[in-house]
C-alpha cells in the first residue's frame, strides 16, 4: 500500500474525528443555552476534548508538513496557530462562571470551526479517491505490462 494513501486514509479518519468532536462540543452548548445540563457539567465536557482536539490537529498538521502536501498544510496552518496561541495564552478551556457570557460566541467559535473542518473534509475526500485511483491505475498497467512480456 502506498504511504500517500496511507496518509489519505489517517487524514479521512481524523478529520472524521475533528467533526465529531466540535460537534459534541456545540451539542453541549446547545444543551447549556437550553438548559438540559448545568454549566460546570458542560464546560468539563467540553474541556475534556479540547486537547485531544487540538492535538490530533496539529498532528495532522504535522504530517501535512512532514510528506510534503503543502496545500492541505497552508490550508491547516492558521487553525494551527490559533490553537496554539490559545493554548499558550491558558484561554482553550471553557471557564464555568463565564460559560453563559461567552456562549453565544464559543457557538459561533464552533459553528466556524465546523464549517472548516467540513471544507478539510471535502478535500481530502477528494485527495483519497484520486490517491486510490491513480494507484489502482498504476497497478492495472503494471499488471498488463507483465502479462505482454
Amino acid at each position: 500500500m502506498s504511504v500517500e494513501l496511507i496518509l489519505w486514509l489517517f487524514s479521512f479518519v481524523s478529520v472524521m474525528v475533528l467533526i465529531g468532536l466540535t460537534a459534541y462540543q456545540l451539542i453541549c452548548l446547545s444543551d447549556l443555552e437550553y438548559d438540559y445540563i448545568n454549566p460546570y457539567d458542560s464546560s468539563s465536557r467540553i474541556n475534556a476534548v479540547v486537547l485531544i482536539e487540538y492535538s490530533l490537529q496539529g498532528a495532522l498538521c504535522a504530517s501535512f508538513l512532514l510528506t510534503l502536501h503543502w496545500f492541505p498544510f497552508l490550508v491547516m496552518t492558521p487553525v494551527t496557530y490559533y490553537h496554539v496561541k490559545l493554548y499558550l495564552a491558558r484561554k482553550h478551556l471553557v471557564d464555568v462562571t463565564e460559560i453563559f457570557r461567552q456562549l453565544s460566541d464559543e457557538k459561533k467559535y464552533r459553528m466556524i470551526k465546523l464549517a472548516f473542518y467540513f471544507c478539510l473534509f471535502i478535500i481530502t475526500i477528494y485527495r483519497l479517491v484520486m490517491t486510490a485511483v491513480m494507484l489502482f491505475i498504476d497497478e492495472d498497467i503494471n499488471l498488463a505490462e507483465t502479462r505482454s512480456i
